[in-house]
């Protein structure tokens, strides 16, 4: 899948996370920002690359400004956002 628009998902409430994504030609860049980065950060990118692995994106860019949110909530979070930004190759 390729991301074509900025879309984003999620909320910056606490245990959630708002994930932007958008088109990048050249490279997949992914920022994470997090109170719990420190702790978390492996787990976090970890659950991102699976999901982006999951929809096979390899250009974008990918941010993620994580509120304590679980994993399943992060993976569900990316997943809405690359379907609505994202376009079937």
């Amino acid at each position: 899948m390729e991301i074509v628009r900025e879309a984003v998902a999620g909320t910056l409430e606490s245990s959630d996370v708002l994930i932007r994504v958008e088109p990048c030609d050249h490279c997949l860049e992914i920022v994470i920002e997090s109170p719990v980065r420190r702790q978390f950060y492996e787990d976090i990118k970890k659950v991102v690359d699976l999901t982006l692995a999951d929809f096979s994106v390899t250009k974008g860019r990918i941010c993620l400004n994580d509120r304590g949110a679980l994993d399943c909530v992060i993976a569900a979070r990316l997943e809405t956002a690359i379907l609505r930004g994202g376009e079937r190759q």
